[in-house]
């Protein structure tokens, strides 16, 4: 990598009809149904709905009025989901989106997620001169994002021998580069690895499931609004020491890259690079702990290690305070 960017491109094309690409069904079905996909995420395609004037000419098609709340990256993708448009994007922090067929969306207070091929951007510039103005701050708690994805890989239920080995690889160039980029964000080749640890988390994010750390983060940042990067943060410690304490030699490259505990190593990691560690710096309360606990066991995600209320609450109870876990 070094000073030079460099591309990874993903299926499809730009010159591709639009029937067809990247998995999708076709013009018709998308047609009837995009309004109200639209209106899902507050954003209307005038575009793809000419008015007519009564004149019996359609109105001129404006380009999307768009209200999004959340990265520019999950915006492209909500685009692309509902309209099929093409995307190029060029990644200017850590958390891997750009690489994965997912979409995360928030109605009615729940955040679900959508897969589909059509979400999966064609093409990725990666260029760390583009993320050298990136605040310290928000350059840690994305990669911790990230390396929540490629923990939650190592013991997911369709895991299988190259995404370990990609996850692992991924968590060891955070491990390299972050206190790297603390001490000195100017560092390209720093900026350069963490990069590479971002391609390598979310492309496993991809390409297996998701378990008890991003079912919990979906419960706070969807239904008590807790930011994004932070919460994924505060939670990887608790969520990672949960399952290590069944996952011994699942979560081996975690527990060996760190010198210790898994959650008690990712903790004082998070804690060394100046990260959030408590889930009450975020704004939330301990009176909504029990609510949170409630959700994120209600319709579960596939987990290694089985899931009760009274067990997630204590978890909650524990990254409320800012405990470091001790498995």
């Amino acid at each position: 990598m070094g000073r030079k960017a460099w591309v990874q491109t993903g299926v499809g094309a730009f010159n591709a009809p639009s029937t067809g690409r990247r998995g999708n069904t076709g013009g018709a079905a998308r047609a009837t149904c995009r309004r109200r996909l639209c209106r899902g995420c507050d954003a209307y395609a005038d575009r793809y709905h000419g008015k007519s004037d009564g004149s019996g000419q359609a109105k001129r098609r404006r380009l999307p009025r768009l209200a999004w709340r959340g990265s520019t990256t999950g915006l492209g993708k909500a685009i692309a989901y509902r309209t099929d448009l093409p995307q190029v994007v060029i990644p200017t922090t850590y958390a891997g989106s750009e690489v994965t067929p997912i979409l995360g969306q928030t109605e009615g207070g729940r955040k679900t997620t959508v897969r589909h091929a059509s979400i999966l951007p064609e093409v990725v510039i990666y260029d760390p001169g583009l993320t050298l103005g990136l605040p310290v701050g928000m350059s840690v708690t994305s990669a911790l994002n990230a390396m929540a994805h490629a923990v939650e890989a190592l013991y997911a239920q369709d895991r299988n021998p190259i995404s370990s080995l990609m996850a692992a690889e991924g968590l060891f160039a955070f491990k390299t580069s972050l206190p790297r980029i603390v001490e000195a964000p100017g560092d390209r080749e720093a900026r350069a690895e963490a990069l590479y640890g971002a391609w390598l988390s979310g492309t496993v994010l991809g390409t297996v499931g998701m378990a008890l750390h991003h079912k919990i983060c979906h419960t706070l940042g969807g239904t008590f609004d807790t930011p994004h990067a932070e919460t994924h943060a505060v939670m990887l410690p608790h969520t990672a020491g949960y399952n290590a304490a069944a996952l011994p030699d699942l979560l081996g490259p975690v527990a060996r890259m760190l010198g210790g505990s898994v959650g008690g190593g990712l903790w004082d990691f998070a804690k060394s690079l100046g990260a959030p560690l408590a889930l009450k710096d975020l704004g939330l309360s301990e009176a909504d702990l029990d609510r949170a606990a409630t959700i994120a066991t209600e319709n579960p995600y596939w987990n290694p290690r089985p899931i009760d209320r009274q067990s997630i609450r204590a978890l909650l109870q524990d990254a409320w305070e800012g405990n470091r876990p001790t498995n």
